[in-house]
């Protein structure tokens, strides 16, 4: 259990205590779990592989208010984390939410981040510009509708013993790539009282079509830190025009890796390829 940011964050930790930090962020609806097998790869080679419960997931600390998940806060949960190993940098990886909340952290920290390994999501302004203009992506995100609205995701996600929370873990070509136990274990923490809330809190924080946490969302200026992005072009949540676009938001170094075949769950359909990608960052 680390302090940061006010909060007690409930974190896995494998590696030389000396080794370069990775800080590694999952996405919804998971936990620090979803890094367990490129963990163990970046412990041995040499790195401090950090993967906490966000905030609201897990054992972490879960405040209540929709107030309490929106960008800032979350972007300085990451600060506190690093700070709270000793660290004035690390090296940034996230998926999903956790991919979001990583490139607002190299925006807004850039001496902080080593490197940013982003996986699924591209860079917020591209996201957002598809989200415009796209049909595709349009398609796409349909479901952030239902999350955004309050009570009804709640019950819609956990009715008949949770079939459609459990169903978002197949969803994909591959769906037998997350072990059973892992997704029971995630849906036990979720259907926990308030943490399936935590979690589409994030939605509701910050991508209410409108918002003003919206506008500012959009507005994300560009990357200067070395950058990867690792993106499944089978992804059924983010297409690939905002995979695409996002070289055009980093004017430091930039590596598309496009996973052919891959959809959303990376970590889980492409462990080697993953733990790879994050083993050579500074090699970006």
């Amino acid at each position: 259990m680390i302090n940061a940011n006010g909060l007690r964050f409930r974190t896995l930790v494998e590696g030389p205590p000396d080794g370069d930090m990775v800080l590694m962020m999952h996405g919804f609806p998971e936990g620090a779990e979803s890094w367990a097998r490129q963990m163990h790869v970046l412990a041995h080679a040499g790195f401090l592989a950090v993967a906490p419960d966000l905030r609201g997931y897990g054992l972490t600390d879960a405040p209540e208010g929709v107030e309490n998940y929106g960008m800032e806060h979350l972007v300085a949960d990451a600060k506190g984390l690093i700070e709270a190993f000793g660290r004035t940098s690390a090296h940034i990886a996230g998926h999903d939410w956790g991919a979001v909340v990583a490139w607002y952290f190299a925006g807004a920290y850039p001496d902080m981040t080593a490197t940013l390994t982003a996986l699924s999501v591209g860079h917020p302004a591209a996201l957002a510009a598809a989200s415009r203009e796209d049909p595709d992506q349009q398609t796409r995100q349909t479901y952030i509708g239902l999350f955004v609205q309050a009570g009804k995701a709640e019950r819609v996600l956990t009715d008949q013993d949770s079939q459609r929370l459990r169903a978002m873990y197949r969803i994909g070509p591959n769906p037998d790539a997350m072990p059973e136990r892992v997704v029971e274990g995630f849906v036990r923490s979720m259907t926990r009282p308030g943490r399936l809330t935590a979690g589409l809190n994030y939605y509701r924080a910050n991508l209410k079509t409108g918002g003003a946490a919206w506008e500012r969302l959009q507005r994300m200026g560009d990357i200067t830190s070395p950058t990867q992005l690792i993106w499944g072009d089978q992804d059924p949540a983010l297409g690939r025009r905002q995979a695409e676009q996002t070289r055009a938001h980093v004017k430091g170094r930039f590596h598309l890796e496009v996973l052919e075949g891959a959809g959303h769950w990376l970590q889980f359909e492409r462990p080697d390829e993953v733990a790879l990608a994050l083993s050579q960052v500074t090699a970006i």
